[in-house]
Order: C-alpha cells, then structure tokens, then sequence
C-alpha cells in the first residue's frame, strides 16, 4: 500500500494538472456533470484529493476547500487562480467532526489508500444529511468500436488495464458506499468522447495512465505507434460513472 502511495505521489509531482488536462479534452466536461448535484448547497464544502482542482470552476459560489497532498497539484491549482487549499492526506482529514455539507470526490477513489481509512474519515467529517458525490473510471461496456481503440491502446503498451488499488471504487462504488454507511441518491453512467485530433493529446492519454514499473523505452513506442494509428476525426470513448450519496440521520 506505501508503494502504491508513493508512486501516486510521485506520478502527480511529475505530471500536475494531468487529469484535468486530459479531461478538458472531451466533448462535455466531466467536472461540470460532477458538479451538478452540489450547486446550490452554501454549507463547507471539502474537495476530496482535488488535484488541480478543476471542479471549483463549477462551484464559484460554494464555501468550498480543496484538499490533496500533492505540492505540485496544488500549485497547478493556485496559478489558476482557485482556492482555498490545503495540503493533507485523505486519510487523515484536519477537519471537525460533523463540519461538512457536502464532499466532492473527481476521479480519486479508486486510487486514494487506504480507502476504507479514506471512507471512514468522511463518515466523520460530514454531516447527518451531508450530500457526496463521486466521479470515477466505468467499465467499458463499448461498441465494437469503442473497445478497439482501448485494445489498440493498452497492446500499444503491452498492459491489459491499470492496476487501481480500489477497482471496487468504480462500477461497484454505490454497492461500496452503502457497506460504508451511505445511503445512495443515484448511480449514473455516461460515456464521454475524448478528442484525439490534437497532435499532443495521445501522448496526454498515455501519460495520464496509472501503470506502475512500465518501461520508459515502451511508453516512448505506445506513443509513436498511436499517434500513427490515429485518424484526424479519431474520438476515444471515455465511460465515466457518477454517484451521489448522503450522510444518513443518526
């Protein structure tokens, strides 16, 4: 669990923003759908592991704080002007009991260890009636289509998926949250379609893959061979899952 951690760490010091990057390059943002069931509630606010913390664009009126424990993600974060910001592990909130209205969570559960301690701290924190609402990584579920241009992907780097500590945190999260004491208020799936058009945006995708002890020699060919194997009206189907829960009364 440390090593994954620690890779985790160093993965988003060396690649900040990286997610939001990648994301911003589909055909409807992700964060805004994320953000949908939040606007409107005026009470804290947390940003669970908010990386560069795109979601804040979409929540300007909130009493909102992001949090996440990589230096460099939050400096991605400040030069885009959004806060406040603070640095700490998800496991180990320096929050309150009882002092969150709500919990936004984009992309980071099935990566964030160890998660029962992740999951345990927000029972803490928020309130009877505290409203969360996670976006993870879906299964595939494509086209024929759909799920060759992943198969082109992951045999260009000689994987079959990414390893996530937490895979249960994805198509399973809703069935996870309620072991976790949640009560769950939808569970939504929609495929997003990211642009692969820009001369860069392969090698974005490759880069924003977990995919721990991959040879840098072997990356460096996955992104030669995809940027040949890309077409100019190239779109990558990109399922997502959002679920929203809230914090039952005592």
């Amino acid at each position: 669990m440390t090593e994954w951690r620690d890779y985790v760490g160093e993965f988003h010091d060396h690649r900040p923003a990286i997610t939001e990057r990648l994301l911003t390059r589909t055909d409807h943002s992700p964060y805004e759908w994320l953000a949908e069931p939040l606007r409107g509630i005026d009470e804290p606010m947390l940003d669970l592991a908010c990386g560069s913390a795109p979601t804040r664009d979409h929540l300007p009126t909130a009493h909102w704080v992001g949090l996440d424990f990589s230096a460099a993600e939050l400096a991605a974060a400040r030069e885009a002007g959004r806060g406040p910001l603070v640095r700490a592990s998800a496991d180990a909130l320096p929050l309150r009991d009882r002092s969150l209205n709500a919990v936004c969570a984009a992309m980071c559960l099935p990566v964030v260890t160890p998660l029962d301690d992740v999951l345990g701290e927000l029972n803490r924190v928020m309130r009877p009636g505290a409203t969360l609402a996670a976006l993870v990584p879906a299964g595939l579920g494509l086209s024929p289509a759909g799920w060759l241009g992943w198969l082109t992907v992951m045999r260009a780097l000689g994987i079959r998926g990414q390893p996530w500590p937490n895979p249960e945190a994805r198509d399973g999260l809703a069935r996870l949250l309620r072991t976790h004491g949640f009560d769950i208020v939808s569970d939504d799936r929609r495929v997003f379609r990211l642009d692969l058009t820009a001369p860069d945006s392969t090698d974005l995708l490759v880069d924003s893959l977990y995919v721990p002890d991959l040879d840098p020699h072997r990356v460096d060919d996955a992104k030669r061979i995809l940027r040949r194997r890309t077409t100019s009206r190239q779109r990558l189907p990109l399922p997502l899952r959002r679920v929203v829960a809230s914090m039952p009364a005592p």
